[in-house]
């Protein structure tokens, strides 16, 4: 697969676009609102579709709020229902299909205020700044923006990035054991851009993934958020609900949806196991 240059622009200017907007919107509360478009354009750089791109994500994700003739409002809390009450019975086994990946960015930046708070790093505090494209089978599945401390990966390369699997590498050529991670999932719609790199309809449905790694000295090591299409890629769960008495049931295709608090066995600790399905083409 051939990657549009122009596209891949595009994309990383977005993200410096939306990572500036939430570092905005991390530094008020509910209600508060931010700085006009105009004035962003002034202070980021960016032209206005650049700019209303990244601020259209972060409406439709729900972190921002747009009132027609008094500008933009940093939405009300999301509610977060935790089904995992056990840290140690988390487990995510590998996603299906063959996974590769193309590089789109490799460099060295300050943290920054946002970044550098979920790594507990100085602001100033080198990372290494990774953006690429993930692949199954050879067809576009994710983008994906790495953050990882630079005194833990000063030789990082580019062909660990494209070849074989990350926390591998980590372990083996840095000595970097990951141990356990917190991750977030949220819907929202891609890009024009995005929608390029992704052979995507602009607008289509995706996945937005963040996730911060822990080592096992429980360091945060690396933060991602990464888009996958919502076409293709799905997530399914096996939950344990309690103990079992009996022999186990053969698998079902489905899920538990919102399952409300209180509703589990008191006293077990519930367990799951989460698998990524990549959806065949239609």
């Amino acid at each position: 697969m051939e990657i549009d240059s122009a596209a891949t622009r595009a994309v990383l200017k977005r993200e410096r676009v939306r990572e500036a907007i939430l570092e905005l919107i991390e530094e008020r509360s509910p209600g508060d609102a931010i700085p006009s478009e105009r004035a962003l354009c002034a202070r980021l750089g960016v032209s206005r579709p650049t700019l209303r791109a990244g601020i259209d994500q972060l409406v439709v994700a729900g972190l921002l709020v747009r009132e027609h003739g008094r500008g933009m409002f940093v939405a009300a809390e999301k509610i977060t229902q935790e089904l995992v009450s056990d840290r140690r019975s988390f487990s995510l086994p590998p996603a299906a299909g063959t996974w590769t990946s193309r590089l789109l960015e490799l460099s060295t930046l300050p943290a920054g205020a946002r970044v550098g708070r979920k790594l507990c790093l100085s602001p100033a505090a080198p990372i290494r700044y990774v953006a690429r494209l993930r692949l199954v089978d050879g067809a576009p599945m994710a983008i994906e923006y790495l953050h990882v401390p630079a005194d833990l990966v000063t030789d990082l390369t580019s062909a660990e990035l494209e070849n074989g699997d990350l926390y591998e590498h980590l372990r083996e050529r840095h000595s970097v054991q990951v141990s356990e991670a917190v991750q977030s999932i949220e819907p929202t719609v891609v890009t024009r851009a995005e929608a390029d790199l992704l052979a995507v309809p602009e607008l289509s449905p995706a996945l937005l993934f963040e996730r911060l790694t822990y080592d096992t000295a429980n360091r945060p090591v690396e933060y991602v958020h990464s888009l996958y299409r919502g076409d293709r890629y799905r997530i399914m769960s096996r939950l344990t609900l309690g103990p079992r008495t009996g022999p186990r049931p053969a698998p079902q295709d489905g899920h538990h949806p919102g399952i409300p608090p209180g509703d589990l066995m008191p006293g077990e600790p519930v367990t799951f196991s989460t698998r990524g399905v990549v959806q065949g083409d239609a």
